[in-house]
């Protein structure tokens, strides 16, 4: 199975690279499939490569649910 999440873009890198944070967490990746990636842009995530933008309040929606299902899960 593959998972692909919505991370936020903090900040862009030489070599088509940036980095983003999850949850506090801070990691580097690939924007060379995407055009234009800025600070504060949410792209979707899969195994380190941006695979295309998404508007703010879909990533935060697809968030809370990932997050709500992992609750679930918990118990």
């Amino acid at each position: 199975m593959c998972l692909a999440i919505p991370v936020e873009v903090r900040e862009v890198l030489p070599d088509d690279m940036a980095r983003v944070t999850l949850d506090g967490v801070s990691k580097m990746i690939s924007t060379a499939l995407i055009d234009d990636v800025r600070p504060g842009d949410y792209v979707i995530l899969h195994v380190g490569y941006a695979l295309t933008k998404i508007n703010p309040e879909e990533a935060e929606r697809t968030l809370a649910l990932i997050q709500e299902a992992a609750m679930g899960n918990a118990t």
